[in-house]
Formats: structure tokens, sequence, C-alpha cells
């Protein structure tokens, strides 16, 4: 039987500071996806619910899982069936450690669960505490594969979900303009490199000291692109991929069975 699904990428700018007007426009922006397709799984930016560069107010608007936030959606993903995974900030049952999570939830409305970033950046260090495993989610159409944006930049973490099982990743990004032509490049390279398709949403817009590259994008196992944003444009779009397309990849380029863990022990190894 085939695995055919529809993929659909929204590419938003969140206003800062403002987490019920952003969650708004993704409940309209999912409405309005819906009505017109008929898709499988919606993707979102990082931390979409909130913006970028919130600094303490990460504190306020920071959740536990399931919260407000995640209720409120999990009603759309139901009324819609259809899976959302999208980027907000949470924090653990010790309130002041927060996380920076991409949320992945079902179309029974049900929280699949969330994957807290690991590889933080500049002054994310000093908001969040890193994550420390790359989670693998059990889906209608397969398992799924969730990284935030500078994850990328690390062939570890997309490679680990892939070990798991991983037959589609699914990347919300806040990827900034002035690394701009590095986002296309690592989502071709993270695809090809595993034989798996990367579904890639990216911010646009700006905040006081960052401007957001976009050029959202959904690549194969070959690396080709099945669908692709305009880099300064809000908007979503569209893919038809069908996952058994993994495993002719990985059959054919052999590149996850002729892997020689033996000799990587410098990967391992604290720089």
């Amino acid at each position: 039987m085939s695995r055919e699904i529809r993929v659909a990428l929204v590419q938003m700018a969140p206003e800062l500071n403002e987490p019920q007007e952003n969650v708004r426009r993704m409940g309209d922006m999912i409405e309005r996806i819906c009505t017109e397709e008929k898709v499988d799984i919606i993707i979102f930016p990082e931390l979409v619910t909130t913006g970028y560069e919130c600094g303490l107010r990460f504190t306020d608007f920071a959740e536990q899982l399931p919260g407000p936030t995640t209720n409120l959606l999990a009603k759309d993903a139901a009324d819609f069936d259809v899976y959302l995974v999208f980027g907000m900030v949470t924090k653990a049952r010790v309130e002041t450690v927060l996380y920076d999570s991409i949320v992945v939830l079902g179309p029974d409305g049900d929280l699949v669960g969330a994957y807290n970033k690991v590889h933080l950046r500049g002054e994310e260090r000093i908001i969040f505490r890193g994550g420390y495993r790359f989670p693998v989610f059990e889906t209608r159409f397969g398992l799924l594969g969730v990284l935030a944006g500078w994850d990328l930049a690390f062939p570890e973490a997309a490679r680990s979900l892939v070990l798991d099982g991983a037959d589609l990743v699914a990347v919300s990004g806040a990827w900034e303009a002035d690394l701009g032509e590095a986002w296309p490049l690592l989502v071709r390279a993270r695809a090809v490199e595993n034989s798996v398709f990367v579904a890639a949403s990216n911010r646009v817009g700006e905040e006081p000291t960052y401007r957001f590259a976009g050029g959202s994008v959904v690549v194969g196992p070959y690396g080709e692109v099945h669908t692709s944003i305009d880099e300064a444009a809000e908007g979503y779009a569209l893919a038809t991929i069908n996952l058994d397309d993994v495993r002719e990849a990985r059959e054919k380029l052999q590149l996850i069975q002729h892997r020689e863990p033996a000799a990587y022990r410098a990967i391992v190894r604290k720089y």
C-alpha cells in the first residue's frame, strides 16, 4: 500500500510577545489550508507562538505540556484531522527551567509528544536548557522526527532520527537571514545523506536584532525539491510525497547500510 501523504509548510512572521494573536493566526491558517486542501501534516516555524527575542518574557509565556496553547491547537488538529508541528516555549515542573520546544499534536486532538531543542545558539543558551535526546514519534503514516532550526547544522541530529526509523524529518526554524544561504544547503544535505524526506518551515520577518530568512522547503531523499516558498513571503506551500521513496532510496544508495560506526569514534568525543 502506498504511503503517500500531503505536507503543508507555513511560513509566517509571528508578532513578538503576542502569543494569543499568534495562536489565533495559526488557527486561521490551519482552517484556510484544510478548507482548501486535504493535508496530513502542517509544519509551523520555531517559537511561532511568541516570536524569538522575548528575553525574560519567555518566563511569562512558558507552559507545561499539555497546556492552554496545545489545548487550543489540539482542537484545530482534531477538527481538521491533521497533525500539527510547531515551536513554542515550554517549562519543566521546576518552573525556572525553560525549553525551546517543538510540539507534535495528533489528528485525534492528542499530544503526540515534544522535542526540546538540543543545539542552542547564542543567547538561547542563557534562556533555555538544552534537550538531550532526539525522539521519534509514531504517526498514522510512519515514524516522524522533529528538529529545531540550528539542529540542521549538526549532521548527528538528523542521523540519530533516521537510525531510530524516521521516514520524515520535520524542521521548525527561526533561521536568520545573515546565514540564509546555508539554510537550503543544509536541508538538502540532511535529506540526501540520510535518504529521508525533510520538510523545513522557516519563519520570516524582523525583530529588534534579527531578520529571518524564510525559504521553507520540502526535499526528498535524492535531494529533489518538492515545494518551496519565496524567501521573504508569508504564506504556505504544499507537497505530495510518498514515504515509500525512502525505502527505495536507501536500497539504491546504501548510505545507511554502508556506514562504518567503528571508524567514527571522534564524532562522539567532546571538543
